[in-house]
């Protein structure tokens, strides 16, 4: 499917959200206004999805444009990874989630894995930061940056938490059905044979 139209509506919606953001001038605001307005009737004519939902989800923050944060956890035992199993879709994957401001990106992933997994981890080492559209995940209306980040684990039992339903350890052959939007099988084989082969060089993609 060609999405040339949804990488167009992102780059006019931040555009025009930066635009709202440093112009003085009342019809230069209005016109970046009207580029918001343009990005969301794209949406709109593309997708399922409601104009208020498109403004609230889309189109409704301020301030420079940037990408979003994804911050997922790669806890390995005996050659097998971690893996929770998403309630919102019901696909597994490493246990993580948006970054939060104030939080480094060691807290969070430290944070997301005893929420959705119960597990007290170790950081160990960055694996890899991945940006999401050069990847086979599904369409979505935002640019995201993928940080993983290799973890020990260091006390608690794995258990699913508000956001999961199940956890448990996979090995690279036996993947379950995946979370897409969250992660790829490409992506977890690619983890496993970096924390298996002990490869030092983080993934910059």
């Amino acid at each position: 499917m060609d999405l040339r139209w949804l990488e167009w509506a992102k780059q006019i919606q931040a555009i025009s959200q930066n635009g709202l953001a440093y112009s003085k001038d009342i019809y230069d605001l209005e016109r970046f206004e009207q580029l918001r307005e343009l990005s969301i009737e794209i949406l709109n004519e593309y997708s399922d999805v409601e104009p208020a939902v498109i403004r609230e989800l889309f189109a409704s923050e301020t301030g420079y444009a940037t990408p979003k944060v994804d911050i997922r956890g790669v806890i390995v035992k005996e050659d097998q990874v971690l893996l929770v199993r998403e309630k919102t879709d019901g696909g597994w994957a490493l246990p993580g989630g948006w970054a939060d401001i104030g939080l480094s990106p060691k807290e969070i992933v430290v944070k997301e894995v005893e929420e959705e997994a119960g597990l007290k981890v170790a950081p160990v080492r960055l694996l890899g930061v991945l940006d999401k559209k050069f990847h086979h995940h599904p369409p979505s209306p935002y640019h995201v940056y993928k940080i993983f980040i290799l973890c020990e684990a260091v006390s608690g039992e794995a258990a699913s938490g508000i956001e999961t339903s199940e956890v448990g350890y996979f090995a690279e052959d036996q993947l379950p059905e995946l979370s897409l939007e969250r992660n790829t099988p490409e992506q977890i084989r690619r983890l496993l044979q970096m924390v298996r082969n002990q490869e030092t060089e983080s993934l910059l993609d």
